[in-house]
């Protein structure tokens, strides 16, 4: 692929495309940026910019003096042209943060949502996500018991699904829903908030026989921003 003008989204699609293919297999190095200036003609801003947006993806890893490596060749967005909503608050030039709260094993309530999707037992893992400095968005996930072997600390470093994957769960498919819900006491003193009304997202991911492999809720005080979901075209 040579042009004279390619943005940094060409040239991380095109590079994606080309680790898909087994071009670049799971473990080797992509070319060098220089070389990958040559290749797409165009300048080192716009290679890093798209190196970043794969790593994002977690499809490439860069190391200072060890270049960059494929990690993956699934990517964790197949399943929507959806961009996710962080990744929006982040090229939108607002400051995004994750802060892991709590990682516990639960025995959940017959008759439940929860219970119905996951059975008896459950992983739950708590995260509050930080916009500018102050809490906007508070997770409970519900996994699997299968990962009962992982600590709060793999969730530092990896994301939940590469950890999904890292367990051979995969996601083909997921589903959202979302309601305004009140919220309580406790809810609001997490959110740091006097709101009293928020918005919740519930979301299911189905595995490759239908069943649910993550059942996760969130609540979003979108007094301090909306929600936006960005589609291309």
């Amino acid at each position: 692929m040579r042009r004279k003008s390619v943005l940094y989204m060409d040239v991380a699609e095109q590079i994606k495309a080309d680790i898909l293919s087994g071009k670049y297999p799971v473990g080797s190095l992509l070319p060098t940026e220089s070389e990958l200036e040559e290749i797409f003609e165009v300048s080192k801003i716009t290679v890093r910019r798209a190196i970043e947006i794969l790593a994002d993806e977690e499809l490439l890893e860069k190391k200072s003096g060890k270049g960059t490596t494929v990690l993956s060749n699934k990517p964790y967005n197949k399943l929507s042209k959806a961009g996710t909503f962080t990744e929006y608050l982040h090229d939108s030039g607002l400051n995004i943060v994750k802060k892991n709260i709590q990682l516990e094993h639960v025995t959940l309530e017959k008759g439940t949502p929860i219970y119905e999707c996951l059975g008896e037992t459950a992983v739950k893992f708590s995260r509050l996500y930080l916009l500018d400095e102050q809490p906007y968005i508070y997770f409970e996930y519900f996994l699997p018991k299968e990962l009962s072997d992982v600590s709060i600390e793999k969730f530092d470093k990896e994301s939940l699904y590469r950890i999904l994957d890292q367990h051979h769960i995969e996601i083909f498919r997921f589903e959202d829903s979302f309601q305004i819900v009140q919220l309580t006491p406790k809810q609001q003193e997490l959110l740091q908030t006097t709101e009293t009304m928020a918005m919740k997202r519930i979301r299911r991911s189905f595995g490759k026989k239908n069943q649910v492999v993550e059942f996760s809720e969130a609540l979003y005080n979108t007094a301090m921003h909306p929600y936006v979901i960005e589609y291309e075209a």
